[in-house]
């Protein structure tokens, strides 16, 4: 989410995504997920959107490797 406080030692996902999206990169977040934690569309960082399983399913499909952390 955007505007996070990351603690000292950790990865800044934020700036790692964004750096990404200004690529080109799509940053896709999981809308069931998303609910279940009270975020809004308006709370990921620029860039990102609510997505679904059967965008996952698609992405994963045409994809010509899969990356998962």
């Amino acid at each position: 989410m955007a505007g996070q406080k990351t603690p000292e030692g950790y990865y800044k996902l934020d700036r790692m995504l964004l750096s990404n999206t200004r690529r080109g990169s799509e940053v896709r977040s999981c809308g069931t997920c998303m609910d279940a934690r009270g975020i809004t569309d308006a709370m990921p960082i620029e860039g990102a959107a609510r997505s679904t399983m059967d965008a996952l399913a698609d992405w994963t499909i045409a994809a010509d490797k899969v990356l998962v952390f």
